[in-house]
């Protein structure tokens, strides 16, 4: 269930541009809401949802009718929007529903600790974990009420970034 993605720039995040050979073209820039940043004799130029290389390849188009052979490098220097990239969120019939920042290690159990544990209402067993991978939204069973009250581990599946884990009411 590893499905680790390279690092996309998001608004908010904080980047530094070096050209090389270049100093006044190489700066710090923050990632505006409109997804875009500002770069001399580049102008505006879409960084959200870009990789760090895929935006150093834009760059280093715009770049070549002023600068013979650009090289650019991009560093992310504060990935503001990871925050929310890289939360993991519990929902639905828990104590205390959350969005927490991701740690390496989590489990399934880590969370639902974390929310509480399940409350009265819930039907523990039908719980599930959504988790996209390749752009494709997939759905696992979460035996929550097995993995709290009979140690039966089988779904407590280790988290990644983004994934959520619901707990549904029982229907009385």
């Amino acid at each position: 269930m590893s499905d680790v993605q390279e690092y996309r720039i998001g608004v908010g995040d904080a980047l530094q541009i070096n050209v090389w050979r270049n100093q006044e073209l190489s700066l710090a820039v923050p990632v505006r809401p409109d997804g875009k940043i500002s770069m001399p004799l580049v102008g505006d130029i879409v960084a959200a949802g870009l990789t760090p290389i895929e935006l150093s390849d834009n760059i280093v188009v715009g770049l070549k009718s002023y600068v013979r052979n650009p090289q650019v490098t991009v560093i992310v220097a504060n990935p503001s929007s990871s925050d929310f990239q890289r939360r993991v969120r519990i929902t639905g019939a828990v104590q205390a529903p959350q969005s927490i920042p991701f740690r390496e290690g989590m489990t399934v159990l880590d969370l639902v600790l974390m929310a509480g544990g399940a409350n009265d209402f819930a039907s523990s067993n039908n719980a599930k974990l959504y988790r996209k991978i390749n752009g494709e939204m997939k759905i696992f069973p979460v035996r929550l009420d097995d993995l709290l009250n009979k140690g039966d581990v089988s779904t407590n599946y280790p988290l990644q970034p983004s994934d959520i884990v619901t707990v549904p009411e029982r229907v009385f």
